[in-house]
């Protein structure tokens, strides 16, 4: 492969991995928030932001299923999804700074984890239909391709692909 496509599948890899850091952040401060919001907000909240469908139609599906679910979240929900957030938000939040950090050891448990993340991901978008999950998990797979490229690179050369000046093996 020449160095023009090394560097930009690098950069691409780059950007898949700030990707991911700012969803561990976003999940790990959901997980946090997620403790400190009593029922009563959420319900109130959710009642707030679905007032308007509810009144141009009272039967609307997805306001429904807010209200519905916000009024069913238990204490014991409540915890087990701050727990998810959180351990998810740590442990990609780790990788992706270990990733960045160039630790070689790094790079097969990150395709093992993504790869876990992914799967559960799958299971949970055929149970819920989720778009959101979906693009969740095309963008785990993108990541995962990308680490065993960066990985045999590293493997291959001794060296990280760099954004501006790229030594591949002929150069060296």
């Amino acid at each position: 492969m020449d160095s023009n496509s090394e560097k930009y599948i690098h950069r691409l890899f780059d950007i898949s991995l700030i990707l991911k850091g700012i969803h561990s952040v976003i999940e790990i401060v959901g997980g946090i928030l997620v403790l400190f919001i009593s029922q009563a907000f959420i319900v109130s909240t959710v009642l707030n932001i679905t007032q308007d469908e509810l009144s141009d139609d009272p039967k609307d599906f997805w306001a429904n299923y807010l209200v519905h679910s916000a009024q069913q979240l238990s204490i014991s929900s409540q915890h087990f999804i701050a727990f998810y957030l959180l351990s998810h938000g740590i442990i990609k939040a780790f990788l992706v700074v270990t990733l960045f950090k160039e630790k070689l050891w790094a790079y097969p448990l990150a395709m093992t984890i993504f790869s876990l993340f992914g799967v559960y991901q799958i299971f949970e978008f055929t149970r819920t239909g989720s778009i959101w999950l979906l693009a969740l998990t095309l963008l785990d797979i993108l990541l995962i391709i990308l680490t065993w490229h960066e990985y045999r690179y590293m493997k291959r050369t001794g060296i990280k692909p760099k954004w501006d000046s790229l030594d591949t093996p002929s150069q060296q």
